[in-house]
């Protein structure tokens, strides 16, 4: 395999779009030829004291880029977070002040590098140029982009449709991420799916400064601890890099199975392929889990600190150091399983069905770690499941088949 072919097959891996098609390869094809390795930006505005997991995405692919020995630029938006960005708002977001921006700015500079070499990565604020820019200068920058092509923006598409206010500051937000580029001097760009517009509008923007337009790389949005919207520390379903140990392993065993295998892929290094394993039954969900939860707080906090967070949650959960849960098998004539409810009953932990969907209707009862919602949920025939009623009642149940035998 050829350089040129390793590089751009590990640059692809787990991108969304590399956009426009082609360009990256060019890009690499001469930076190759030339020995000048390529400037790749990624910004982030300072909304937030603390960087998320949603941000590990895209700063993984930073990352790459660096190993691949380029020169990568982190972006503080310090003068963009001034702004807000309106990206997915329904409404205009209230703007930082610069103290705000200043304070939690601070902070990303010791969160990116439990994940960036600090010795090969670059760090700017926005404000560096964007405070010296002349209202000529703004009027120029304004003169690159016109409303039809501003309002082509979903956001704004729809604020316009519902009647609601667009600020004609929130016009600047785009501009002025895409005359970031110019300013770096930039060869790519990285963010996630929903900066796309904002990512294009960058090139249109170098062209009108005569520079030769970035290639976009977009990665996918992780979902937050709720499984539906993506990961925002104002959505409150956030699991910050700098949270303790403790909360962070509690917050990753709060998550859905399935919100687990996307976890794994976007985040973990070594349970790439989970889903399929979960799938053969090679390990228990419950195991995977805790197994994720170590692996991602270790990322960020040692080893050391990892394995002590698990070892806290497991005596928080189970209660005491020594306790091992009982394991039962309880059989059923339906071929799909049986029902959560039914379950909690015939285990012992509720004294009937309508004590046990008061239990579950209550949030007491929980399923491999999560909390059970659903009374009716089937317990499926083959698969064994970690039961849990407060901190004492444990059980790991298995939903066998009944054998009815022979008819008479």
């Amino acid at each position: 395999m050829s350089e040129l072919s390793r590089q751009l097959e590990i640059l692809r891996s787990g991108t969304v779009d590399v956009l426009p098609e082609g360009e990256l390869e060019r890009k690499l094809t001469r930076s190759l030829e030339t020995g000048r390795p390529l400037r790749v930006k990624l910004g982030a505005d300072p909304s937030a004291p603390d960087l998320h997991l949603g941000h590990v995405v895209v700063l993984r692919k930073l990352a790459q880029f660096q190993e691949l020995g380029h020169q990568v630029i982190f972006l503080i938006g310090d003068f963009t977070g001034r702004i807000g960005d309106p990206t997915g708002r329904s409404e205009t977001r209230r703007p930082l002040t610069a103290e705000e921006v200043a304070a939690n700015a601070e902070t990303y500079r010791a969160q990116i590098f439990r994940i960036l070499d600090p010795e090969r990565t670059t760090v700017r604020l926005n404000s560096e140029w964007m405070d010296k820019m002349t209202a000529s200068d703004m009027v120029r920058l304004c003169g690159q982009l016109t409303v039809a092509r501003m309002l082509e923006r979903d956001d704004f598409a729809k604020r316009t449709r519902e009647s609601r206010a667009i600020g004609i500051h929130e016009f600047l937000y785009p501009l002025v991420q895409g005359y970031d580029s110019v300013a770096l001097q930039a060869d790519v760009e990285l963010g996630g799916t929903d900066q796309h517009f904002n990512l294009l509008v960058g090139r249109e923007i170098q062209k009108g400064y005569g520079q030769e337009p970035q290639a976009v790389l977009t990665m996918p949005l992780l979902e937050g601890l709720d499984g539906r919207q993506k990961m925002s520390k104002s959505l409150g379903n956030a699991i910050a890099i700098a949270d303790p140990p403790e909360e962070s392993f509690g917050k990753v065993m709060s998550i859905s199975d399935v919100l687990m295998v996307r976890y794994a892929e976007l985040l973990s290094r070594g349970m790439r392929g989970l889903g399929a394993r979960l799938e053969r039954a090679e390990i228990h969900p419950m195991d995977a889990k805790k197994a994720l939860a170590e692996e991602l707080v270790g990322q960020f906090h040692g080893a050391e600190a990892a394995a002590a967070a698990r070892r806290h949650f497991e005596q928080r959960f189970q209660a005491r150091e020594d306790y091992e849960p009982d394991e039962v098998v309880l059989e059923s004539e339906a071929q799909e399983g049986l029902p959560l409810f039914r379950v909690v009953t015939e285990i012992g932990f509720a004294r009937s069905n309508s004590d046990s969907r008061r239990l579950i209707g209550g949030r007491g009862v929980r399923v491999d770690g999560q909390v059970a919602e659903d009374a009716l949920r089937l317990l499926e025939v083959g698969k064994e499941h970690l039961i849990a009623v407060g901190r004492r009642r444990l059980a790991r149940v298995r939903i066998q088949a009944k054998d009815v035998g022979e008819a008479p």
